[in-house]
């Protein structure tokens, strides 16, 4: 016997089957499997040789994320439900964390104690810090976005991102966050932000926003992307366009001297003329040793933000863009944030820097065509983009280099 069976809400001893085990298979906690407990370290060595076989098996998706009472009695927006994730995984200890890691309920204690409304100015050796996180980000978030077709789930581009954290020495920031279960969000469809990875195999047809943040060398670093999975309808096409769009108008008012609330105003202009929806509830963030910070940069017109950008003000835009009604429900897991009407929402994002002159956008991709638009373009879909990088807005549109 390889597995414990619990009997009564008691494992049995994977060696000897007796009651009451004392230990649990360290290997089987670091890869994130099904618990498998022992009485002593003979019972261990004994059964190691046929043991160690399970670890050679990916994590089975068993945890639910709401109860069955809540599954039934929520009025689900669109057709999307949750599936089952894997256990929680593992950062090895030689890799630094953030203070939340291993707090038993997620809190930043560092966050906590914040209260200023003032932003801080990241100067001098930060800024290479905060650099070289986004940057790590950045090829991060490439990766998982190679990885999506379909037929893959959400908790298999869970585990290529945190692998690929782990294998830069980063820390998947939002593990832990206030008790998220997983190293990245995965918004599928109507999911607005904040889903988390299940074992929902990703469809034909599906867009699908991927949220990446890395904690690195003290500082970090976030940015997500919608992509397609197969071929896309023309509403979902327009829809992604639209909200990539809006990310770049915005940034294109960002340099010191500009009010925060006031980079909404391109924003709503170019969603209203395509008619399309801002969501309210979700604002862009400060972003440094803090993963959410002052300043607030709201996405919506008439907001209250407070403050004036100035050089090292290092922050987030990510507008979170409707197909139709504006607002936002959240299911029973705490998490997932979904559309009120089930129709679709796409959103992307980047950490910037305010410099003497402008932005420097930290988590931009070295090769300007966002994953998106590089679809298309294989599928022969033709899309010209109004604003950011890849499209004919002559600031950010760069020779694209041969490779990467």
């Amino acid at each position: 016997m390889t597995e414990c069976l619990p009997v009564g809400g008691e494992p049995k001893c994977a060696g000897c089957g007796k009651g009451k085990p004392t230990m649990q298979c360290p290997k089987c906690r670091e890869l994130g499997l099904t618990p498998t407990f022992y009485c002593e370290q003979k019972c261990f060595q004994a059964d190691w040789k046929t043991h160690k076989k399970e670890h050679k098996k990916a994590p089975e998706a068993s945890i639910s994320t709401m109860s069955a009472e809540s599954l039934m009695m929520f009025s689900f927006t669109g057709d999307l439900r949750p599936g089952k994730i894997t256990p929680m995984r593992l950062v090895p200890k030689d890799i630094p964390r953030p203070d939340y890691a291993d707090h038993p309920e997620g809190h930043s204690a560092s966050e906590q104690r914040d209260r200023s409304n003032k932003p801080v100015r990241v100067k001098g050796k930060d800024v290479d810090a905060l650099r070289t996180v986004c940057r790590l980000a950045r090829e991060v978030l490439d990766i998982a976005c190679e990885a999506v077709k379909p037929g893959v789930t959400a908790d298999e581009i869970d585990r290529i991102v945190h692998e690929a954290c782990v294998a830069r020495k980063s820390y998947p920031s939002p593990l832990n966050y206030y008790g998220f279960p997983k190293s990245v969000c995965t918004s599928v469809n109507e999911v607005i932000c904040h889903g988390i990875p299940d074992s929902r195999v990703l469809q034909e047809g599906d867009i699908v926003n991927i949220d990446v943040t890395l904690y690195h060398g003290g500082f970090h670093g976030d940015l997500n992307e919608t992509v397609f999975v197969g071929k896309p309808n023309e509403e979902s096409i327009q829809l992604v366009k639209c909200a990539y769009e809006c990310l770049w108008s915005a940034v294109n008012e960002v340099k010191p001297g500009t009010f925060y609330r006031n980079v909404a105003n391109p924003i709503c202009e170019h969603a209203k003329e395509s008619k399309f929806s801002v969501v309210k509830t979700y604002c862009g963030h400060g972003i440094h040793k803090l993963f959410h910070t002052s300043p607030t940069v709201p996405h919506y017109m008439k907001n209250k933000a407070v403050g004036v950008m100035e050089p090292g003000h290092a922050f987030t835009i990510e507008p979170m863009i409707n197909v139709g009604e504006p607002g936002d429900r959240t299911w029973p897991d705490n998490w997932t944030s979904v559309t009120p009407d089930g129709k679709r929402s796409a959103q992307f994002e980047e950490t910037m820097i305010v410099t003497e002159d402008g932005v420097d956008v930290l988590t931009m991709r070295p090769n300007p065509k966002p994953h998106f638009l590089r679809q298309l373009e294989a599928m022969g879909i033709e899309c010209e983009l109004k604003y950011g990088p890849g499209g004919v807005d002559p600031r950010w549109n760069k020779a694209e280099p041969t490779e990467g």
